[in-house]
């Protein structure tokens, strides 16, 4: 029988490229985002609705659609994030570190704990959580974003416990830089922040990796896929990077 994966934020970047490297394997897409034009994009044969992951009263329902229309989730990726504010601690507003907490930290929450009893009542599964390597190390102008990838980490853990029994495991996947718009966001604004340029903030990132490069969504939807399959039976609270290999976490120009 197909795998069933539900991934959230799957209408582009790296939930996109978690959609496409699971339907090469056969399985069942369904996909959640805030951008209905991003979804209206997607593959004609993927499942898609608008929701907010940070609004508990949505994504309970999403998960009753699912339990209705699919009888069950294999694999869920919890994969929705922002960037949150790109700013020294002093200068984020509290309404950016909340925003910012709602979708990376609560939606996560809201998922693992709406999907919870549907995985039970299967008695298997694996959710995999899109993290960060600002969740391995304190951040510089990201307080907020790391903040948040921490206490995924912690949620992580504690469903991999509680959910162990029952046959299912949860891991965290910790992107490094990855090529794209919402990284290119960043550079901008750190570029502004040092008083330098986006190319010299880019190279500065890529320094900070042995293998000297960044890494691209195609690059963590494979481990994803790893993960959420067979071959993986026995991997659960893990907090794995998928980074090239991060060796400075503050990034110089």
């Amino acid at each position: 029988m197909a795998q069933r994966v539900l991934i959230t934020a799957g209408g582009s970047g790296i939930g996109r490229a978690m959609g496409l490297a699971f339907a090469e394997t056969g399985a069942r897409v369904w996909v959640c985002d805030a951008d209905a034009a991003a979804l209206a994009a997607c593959p004609a044969d993927w499942r898609r609705d608008r929701v907010d992951i940070a609004d508990e009263a949505e994504v309970a329902a999403l998960f009753g659609r699912i339990a209705t229309d699919w009888g069950g989730l294999d694999v869920l990726c919890c994969n929705a994030g922002i960037a949150g504010p790109t700013a020294r601690i002093a200068d984020v507003a509290l309404a950016d570190w909340r925003a910012c907490m709602a979708v990376n930290l609560e939606g996560a929450f809201l998922c693992t704990k709406h999907a919870a009893p549907i995985l039970v009542a299967a008695g298997s599964g694996a959710i995999v959580y899109t993290s960060s390597t600002a969740g391995q190390y304190g951040f510089p102008n990201r307080a907020p974003y790391a903040a948040s990838k921490w206490g995924l980490h912690g949620l992580m853990k504690t469903a991999a416990m509680e959910l162990g029994p029952h046959g299912i495991r949860a891991n965290a996947i910790c992107p490094g830089a990855v090529e794209g718009p919402r990284m290119e966001g960043v550079l901008a604004r750190e570029a502004e922040i040092k008083g330098t340029t986006r190319d010299a903030v880019y190279r500065g990132y890529a320094a900070g990796t042995s293998m000297r490069s960044f890494v691209t969504a195609e690059d963590i939807a494979a481990m994803a896929v790893f993960l959420g399959s067979p071959a993986a039976r026995r991997v659960s609270g893990q907090i794995i990077a998928v980074d090239g290999h991060t060796e400075n976490p503050d990034p110089k120009v």
